[in-house]
C-alpha cells in the first residue's frame, strides 16, 4: 500500500522587494473589486512603486511560492504620523483561515518595534467580519471618519 505524501506549502510574510512586483500586481489586480480597501490604486504601476519604497512605512505580503494571499501595511511615518495606520487585504481564499489575524499581529509587532504606542485603521461598519476581528484583537472604535468609517485605535501595553 502506497504511503499519502501530504503537499509541502512554504508560508512566509515578508517585506515587499523590487523583484515582487509583478506578483503584487497581479494580486492587486485580482482584487480590483474590493470595495472595503482603498487607501491607493490596486495597481500594477502602484505596485511597483510600494516594492521599490525605501522609507519608513511597512508595506508586507504573506505568499506562498507562487502566490500572494495577503497584503497588509503600517504607514504615515514618512508624513510625520506618530501613530501608523494599518490596512490589510486578504485575498478571497485565504479569507476566514486566520490569516488576517497573522499579518496583523506582525504588523503590530513591526510597529511595537519602531516604537510606537498606538495603531489606528479605518473600516467600514458594513465590513461586520473585519469589524469583529479587529475587536478581538482589542480595537477600539470611538468616532466615525470620512466616508463613515470607522476609526479603531490599538493602544499597546506599556512593555514590550
Amino acid at each position: 500500500m502506497a504511503k499519502s505524501i501530504e503537499k509541502q506549502v512554504v508560508f512566509e510574510i515578508k517585506k515587499v522587494v523590487p523583484e515582487m512586483a509583478g506578483l503584487l500586481g497581479q494580486f492587486f489586480e485580482g482584487n480590483t473589486g474590493e470595495l472595503h480597501f482603498h487607501p491607493h490604486p490596486l495597481t500594477i504601476d502602484e505596485a511597483a512603486r510600494i516594492c521599490a519604497y525605501q522609507g519608513p512605512d511597512i508595506y508586507t505580503v504573506a505568499l506562498t511560492q507562487s502566490e500572494i494571499l495577503a497584503y497588509g501595511m503600517l504607514r504615515g511615518w514618512e508624513e510625520g504620523y506618530a501613530i501608523p495606520s494599518l490596512g490589510i487585504l486578504i485575498s478571497s481564499d485565504a479569507r476566514g483561515t486566520g490569516l488576517a489575524q497573522l499579518i496583523m499581529q506582525y504588523l503590530h509587532y513591526s510597529a511595537r518595534l519602531r516604537g510606537a504606542s498606538k495603531i489606528r485603521l479605518s473600516v467600514y461598519p458594513s465590513n461586520v467580519k473585519a469589524v469583529s476581528l479587529y475587536r478581538r484583537i482589542g480595537y477600539r472604535f470611538d468616532s466615525t471618519g470620512k466616508n463613515g468609517q470607522l476609526i479603531g485605535i490599538f493602544e499597546f501595553p506599556n512593555t514590550l
